[in-house]
C-alpha cells in the first residue's frame, strides 16, 4: 500500500494506545510546528510555548514589506506554464522529496508571476491501482483556520463585530471567557485548550471515527481542560480556539458556516472544486484515499484507510475540501489580501504575527505566510512567498511521518531520511529551497 521498506524506524514496535496519543498529539503539536511554532509532546504535558504577543517588529523580521505585498499585480504570465528548465528542475525536487515521505501520493503546484506547474505523484487508492492525478480532491485540515479567521476579518470590517470582544459575549461556559477576546483565539494565546488534549473525547472518536460530533460537543471537550494559562500570557495551539470563532460567526451571521463559506470566501474567489462537508463523510469526485496511523486498528505495518472517517469534529478548524488549482488560487489571496479583505485589514494581518510566527489564523516563517493541516489520512501545506509573490501548495494522501522520528509514529518500513517530518511539509521544503528562499519548519519529533 506504502512505499517499499528502506529501514525501521525507531518507533516502528509502538501500537495500539501508544500510536493513537501520538498521532492525536500531532494534530495539535503537528500542524503547530509544521507552522513555524512548537507545542505539546504529551497530552499531560502542556507547558506553554513563550509568550506569543504580536509585535510588528516580529512582523518586520518576517514579512519585509507588508505595503509591497498587499499592492501585488499578478504577473501577465502566471496562468502561463512556467519555463522547461524551471519545471525540470522543481520536478526533479519534489520527485525526491516524495520518495523519501510515508505517502502513496502527491499533488503539488506552483504559481508564480512567470508562470504556473501543477505535478501528481504515485497512487490515489493503492487498493484499486489508481494513480494520483491533478484536480483530485482531498481534505485540508487545518488550512481551514485561515478561511475562518479571515471571515472573522471581513466581519470586522463590516461593523458586525469587534475583534476586541470576547468571547462570553458569544459563547456561554469557556473558562476566562469573559477575559478572552476574539483576536486571541485567532492568533492562539486564549489558554483555551485543544479538544483533542481531552482524553475522554479521544477515545470516544478512536472508537467510532465515523459518528458525527456537533461544535457545542467538541468545545465542551475543550472547556473541560481549560485553562492552559491567563489569556494572552502565552501559546498553544488548539482547535477548539477556531471552533469557537465558527460559532460567533454562525451567531453574527444568523446563517450556517457552510452558507458563509460559500458568500464570502468560495464565491469570490470562484473556488469552484472547494467545499464545506458539514456533516457528511463524502469527497468530491475525483477524490483520493487517505491513509493513517491514527485510530483502534491501525499499526506501523498496516495504515488504516481514513477516507469515509467523519470530518465533523474539527467543524471549523479543518473540514474543507479542495484541490491543487484552488488552493493555488487561495494562497495568494491569503498572503496579499486581494479579493478577501481590505488593504488596511490585510495590513493589520500581515503585522500580527508572534515572534514565534503565528497571527491571525495565519503563520509565517522566512517571509513565507500560510497554514499546514494534518487530518487523519492527509496532510496539506499551503504557503504564500511575500517577497516573490509566489504561492506553493502540496496535498498527499497519508499524514504519516516518515524519517528519524522518536515520538511521531512511522511506517516499518519507513522510507525516510535522518530529518523527521509528514509528507507535505517534506515536498514544501524541498520546493521552496529551489524558489529562492527555503521554509524552514522548526524539526518534528
Amino acid at each position: 500500500m506504502m512505499p517499499s521498506p528502506r529501514r525501521a524506524p525507531r518507533d516502528s514496535r509502538r501500537t495500539g494506545r501508544d500510536l493513537r496519543r501520538a498521532l492525536a498529539l500531532a494534530a495539535v503539536a503537528g500542524a503547530l510546528v509544521l507552522a513555524g511554532c512548537s507545542g505539546p509532546s504529551t497530552a499531560s504535558s502542556r507547558t506553554p510555548s513563550p509568550s506569543a504577543t504580536p509585535t510588528t517588529t516580529a512582523a518586520a523580521a518576517c514579512v519585509a514589506d507588508p505595503a509591497k505585498t498587499i499592492t501585488a499585480k499578478p504577473g501577465a504570465k502566471t496562468m502561463s506554464a512556467l519555463s522547461a528548465e524551471t519545471v525540470a528542475t522543481l520536478d526533479a525536487a519534489a520527485a525526491k522529496a516524495f520518495a523519501l515521505g510515508a505517502s502513496p501520493g502527491a499533488v503539488v503546484g506552483v504559481r508564480t508571476p512567470e508562470g504556473t506547474w501543477t505535478k501528481a505523484y504515485g497512487s490515489a487508492d493503492p487498493a484499486a491501482g489508481t494513480p494520483m492525478q491533478v484536480g483530485m480532491h482531498t481534505r485540508i485540515a487545518s488550512l481551514t483556520k485561515m478561511y475562518t479567521a479571515t471571515i472573522v476579518l471581513q466581519l470586522a470590517h463590516e461593523g458586525k463585530l469587534a475583534l476586541a470582544d470576547t468571547i462570553a459575549k458569544y459563547v456561554d461556559g469557556i473558562p476566562n471567557g469573559d477575559k478572552i477576546t476574539l483576536t486571541q483565539l485567532a492568533d492562539m494565546t486564549s489558554g483555551v485548550a485543544s479538544y483533542t488534549m481531552n482524553e475522554k473525547l479521544l477515545q470516544k472518536y478512536f472508537a467510532d471515527p465515523t459518528a458525527v460530533y456537533t461544535p457545542e460537543e467538541v468545545i465542551e471537550a475543550g472547556a473541560a481542560v481549560s485553562p492552559l494559562f491567563p489569556p494572552g500570557e502565552s501559546f498553544a495551539y488548539s482547535n477548539t480556539n477556531t471552533v469557537l470563532l465558527g460559532k460567533v460567526i454562525e451567531k453574527v451571521t444568523g446563517q450556517d458556516i457552510g452558507q458563509v463559506m460559500q458568500e464570502r470566501i468560495f464565491d469570490p474567489l470562484h473556488l469552484t472544486n472547494t467545499s464545506w462537508p458539514g456533516t457528511s463523510a463524502a469527497l468530491p469526485e475525483p477524490y483520493a484515499h487517505g491513509y493513517t496511523l491514527n485510530g483502534n486498528t491501525a499499526t506501523p505495518d498496516a495504515p488504516t484507510d481514513s477516507t469515509d472517517w467523519n470530518p465533523s469534529w474539527s467543524f471549523t478548524a479543518g473540514e474543507i475540501i479542495s484541490d491543487i488549482d484552488d488552493l493555488l488560487t487561495m494562497g495568494r489571496a491569503l498572503g496579499t489580501g486581494q479579493g478577501l479583505v481590505d488593504a488596511k485589514t490585510q495590513a493589520l494581518r500581515l503585522t500580527s504575527f508572534s515572534p514565534i510566527g503565528y497571527g491571525f489564523g495565519l503563520s509565517c516563517s522566512q517571509g513565507w505566510v500560510g497554514h499546514t493541516g494534518d487530518l487523519s489520512g492527509y496532510n496539506t501545506s499551503l504557503f504564500y512567498d511575500t517577497a516573490t509573490d509566489t504561492t506553493v501548495a502540496v496535498q498527499t494522501n497519508s499524514d504519516i511521518a516518515s524519517g528519524g522520528c522518536t515520538t511521531s509514529p512511522t511506517l516499518t518500513d519507513d522510507p525516510g531520511d535522518a530529518i523527521c517530518q509528514t509528507p507535505a511539509v517534506r515536498l514544501l521544503v524541498a520546493l521552496t529551497a529551489e524558489l529562492g528562499t527555503a521554509y524552514t519548519p522548526p524539526p518534528r519529533k
